[in-house]
C-alpha cells in the first residue's frame, strides 16, 4: 500500500485535484468500518500527502455520522504522522469575525460521546493539557501571518454534537467558556493524540452563532465558507512544504507513561 507523511482532513471544496501530483485514490479497510471517503494520495512539493474528505464525496455525511475512528486509523495506517484539519466554525466572541482564520490552542467537549481507540483491553490516560501540536500551531500561525489575512493565533474550540445549531440560551452559556463552536475538530484532535500523531487546525469563522441578534442561516454560512476557501487553500499550500521532516514535539510520545 502507498504511504504518506502528511494528512489533510478537509470539507467540501478544500481539495483541489490539481494540487497533488501523481494523485490516486485508495481504500483503507479499518477495524472500525469505512472511512468517510476514499483517501487521495499524491505529492505536493516533494512531500507525500494524504487527503481525506471528512463529510464524504459530495458532502453527504452529517457531523454526527462521521466515522472518526476509521478516518484517523486509516491515516495512521498509511504512515501519516502529522494531520492538518480544516474546520468551519461559529464565533462566540465579537472580535472573532466572519472570514477570520483562527489557529485553536484549546478545546472544550460538550458532546455526549466518549472518543477513544482504547475502550477495551489495554487503555491509556493520555494528556490533553495542550491538545494541539505546538510545532504545527506555530508553523500555521507564521504562515497565516505572512499571508496578511485576518487571523487569531489562539482560541478555544467548543465541540457540540449537532447536526442542529445551538439554542440562543446555550449559545449565551457557551460564550462564557470558548471562542469558537463546531462539530468536527473534536474528536479528531483526541484520536490523533491517542495515535501519537500531530494535529493542527485551520478554523475559519462563518457566523456569530445565535447569541447575536440574528439566528444562524445555513445559506449565509455557505456564502462565507466560499469566501474562506481561498485563504484556507493558500495556508495549506504554504504550510505543507515547510513542515519539518523530524518531529520535536511531545505528540510522538503521547502514550509513554500513560498506560494502565
Amino acid at each position: 500500500m502507498s504511504s504518506a507523511e502528511i494528512g489533510i482532513i478537509g470539507g467540501t471544496g478544500i481539495y483541489d485535484p490539481q494540487l497533488l501530483e501523481d494523485a490516486k485514490q485508495v481504500k483503507v479497510h479499518t477495524p472500525y468500518g469505512s472511512t468517510s471517503s476514499p483517501i487521495t494520495l499524491g505529492v505536493y512539493q516533494e512531500r507525500n500527502v494524504a487527503f481525506l474528505s471528512r463529510h464524504g464525496d459530495g458532502h453527504t455525511i452529517p457531523p454526527h455520522r462521521i466515522n472518526f475512528r476509521a478516518n484517523i486509523w486509516a491515516l495512521k495506517e498509511l504512515g501519516v504522522s502529522r494531520v492538518i484539519a480544516t474546520a468551519a466554525t461559529g464565533s462566540l466572541k465579537e472580535e472573532y469575525k466572519a472570514g477570520h482564520v483562527v489557529i485553536p490552542d484549546q478545546f472544550i467537549d460538550m458532546s455526549k460521546n466518549v472518543h477513544t481507540f482504547y475502550d477495551e483491553g489495554q487503555f491509556y490516560h493520555i494528556s490533553l493539557a495542550d491538545p494541539f501540536c505546538s510545532e504545527l500551531r506555530n508553523l500555521l500561525i507564521d504562515v497565516t501571518k505572512n499571508l496578511n489575512v485576518s487571523y487569531h493565533d489562539k482560541g478555544t474550540y467548543l465541540k457540540i454534537d449537532g447536526p442542529q445549531f445551538s439554542t440562543r440560551a446555550a449559545s449565551h452559556m457557551y460564550r462564557q467558556f470558548a471562542d469558537l463552536i463546531g462539530m468536527t475538530c473534536v474528536p479528531e484532535v483526541i484520536l490523533c493524540r491517542e495515535k501519537e500523531m500531530c494535529f493542527g487546525c485551520i478554523a475559519t469563522v462563518t457566523d456569530y452563532d445565535c447569541w447575536s441578534e440574528k439566528p444562524v442561516s445555513f445559506d449565509e454560512i455557505k456564502q462565507v465558507m466560499n469566501q474562506n476557501l481561498e485563504n484556507t487553500k493558500k495556508i495549506l499550500q504554504e504550510t505543507i512544504p515547510k513542515i519539518p521532516l523530524e518531529r520535536q514535539c511531545e505528540c510522538k510520545d503521547a502514550l509513554k507513561g500513560s498506560g494502565a
